[in-house]
């Protein structure tokens, strides 16, 4: 019955505009729903989880950085999943297992079962579900699917500005365990019904091409080959090493900022209030550039938006050291927000650019491991810098200097493989 409904609605849209819109919209709910896993949902938590269980918060981030790291090595393995039961199946598992983790971690009681509920929101959450959107927004485009990307990302952003107050709400009115189970019924609410209605794995199972384009003259088959490299022949093309030394390097210096801005800022004088809103500014910076960002991606040469994006992750990183007036500060946020969109488009889009539609969710599901391993890691050397020397500006132009590297080893090396075509005029 639930097949019949979408196809039926599928028809109905499909002959008003390409069926690959509705996709997105559904990957960014997904992204939206992703929330619960989210570190700007846990951070309102913290406090009176330490005080119910008896854990200090430096015990909670421990756990919650221990957890991630875990969680990261699983995500091959769910990426060899979506490979082998498509996007929307795994897609309606994984929305399931969110809420189911939402719950299980509201009904911890003690240190070992919060660890667990860590490791399960992290995985599910901010891993899987991020990774399955991805990989269903790939499917449905190529030309347009730094554009596409954008949009999905978008998801994120709202999530941002929605979750942290709603659970503050949630807290004060039914206290943090409530809280959860709360969150993990909005999950299944929000995302398990429209799921099952209107999510299609790729375009052919409707008969369409990529991006809405039409079948070529010679070509009158109704389910053309997807095309790419599995993981095994990908992990031989140095574009893949290439791609990963960026993203790593991504990955962990946006979350050391995202850690460390206000402990950085106000150890340079600025107000804590201050340092706190350039939260805002960024967010707003990262909606607003986020469009143009996919198209750049889906304009101009891959390698010169991605060293790009890993220049301006190197002026975020500069700017903040230098940021001791409130013009400096905004001048740090804006950068950045520009650099949260680069990342936020990024994940979705250079796995398949390099590797094709077919193995996607394996090669995927490796990037992802590389990126979260590379957050879990990012904070380290700040955290040292505050501890040894009591201020981080050195080390964190130090650490500048591996986007910039990452930049120039892109520019001049980083190329498709040749056995992957259909991207040639971005190369």
């Amino acid at each position: 019955m639930a097949d019949g409904a979408r196809a039926a609605i599928a028809a109905n849209l499909s002959g008003r505009f390409f069926y690959g819109w509705v996709v997105v919209a559904v990957a960014s709910l997904g992204l939206f729903a992703s929330g619960p896993g989210q570190s700007h949902t846990f951070s309102v938590f913290v406090q009176p989880i330490s005080q119910d269980l008896g854990i200090s918060s430096a015990t909670i981030a421990t756990a919650y950085g221990i957890a991630t790291l875990l969680a990261a090595f699983l995500l091959p393995k769910m990426g060899q999943l979506v490979d082998r039961h498509g996007p929307r199946r795994m897609l309606f598992v994984i929305a399931f297992a969110l809420g189911l983790a939402c719950l299980f971690f509201g009904a911890a009681a003690n240190f070992l079962w919060l660890a667990v509920g860590f490791g399960l929101l992290r995985f599910v959450g901010q891993g899987s579900l991020l990774l399955a959107c991805a990989n269903l927004v790939s499917q449905w485009f190529s030309k347009s699917r730094g554009f596409a990307m954008s949009l999905m990302a978008l998801g994120f952003g709202i999530s941002m500005a929605v979750h942290p107050p709603l659970a503050q709400y949630l807290l004060d009115e039914i206290g943090w365990r409530k809280a959860w189970f709360v969150l993990g019924a909005l999950t299944w609410i929000t995302m398990l019904p429209i799921v099952a209605l209107f999510v299609f794995d790729k375009p052919e199972e409707l008969s369409l091409r990529p991006d809405g384009d039409a079948p070529s003259k010679n070509d009158n088959t109704t389910t053309p080959e997807i095309s790419g490299v599995t993981l095994k022949e990908a992990l031989r093309e140095p574009s893949f090493y290439i791609l990963s030394f960026g993203w790593f390097a991504l990955a962990m210096l946006v979350t050391t900022l995202h850690f460390y801005q206000v402990s950085i800022l106000t150890s340079q004088g600025i107000a804590t209030e201050t340092a706190a809103q350039a939260f805002t500014i960024s967010a707003i910076m990262m909606v607003l550039v986020m469009p143009l960002v996919g198209r750049a991606f889906d304009t101009f040469r891959t390698r010169y938006v991605f060293a790009a994006a890993l220049l301006v992750n190197a002026a975020a990183l500069i700017s903040i050291t230098f940021a001791t007036t409130l013009s400096g500060t905004i001048i740090y946020a804006l950068l950045f927000g520009v650099n949260n969109s680069f990342t936020m488009t990024l994940f979705g889009y250079i796995w398949p650019r390099y590797f094709g539609r077919k193995h996607l969710g394996s090669i995927q599901g490796t990037g992802q491991m590389i990126g979260v391993v590379g957050a879990s890691l990012g904070p380290l050397p700040v955290g040292l810098a505050f501890d040894l020397v009591g201020s981080a500006g050195f080390t964190i132009r130090i650490l500048a200097l591996l986007p910039i590297a990452a930049a120039f080893i892109a520019l001049f090396y980083l190329r498709t493989p040749k056995s992957v075509s259909g991207q040639e005029h971005l190369e």
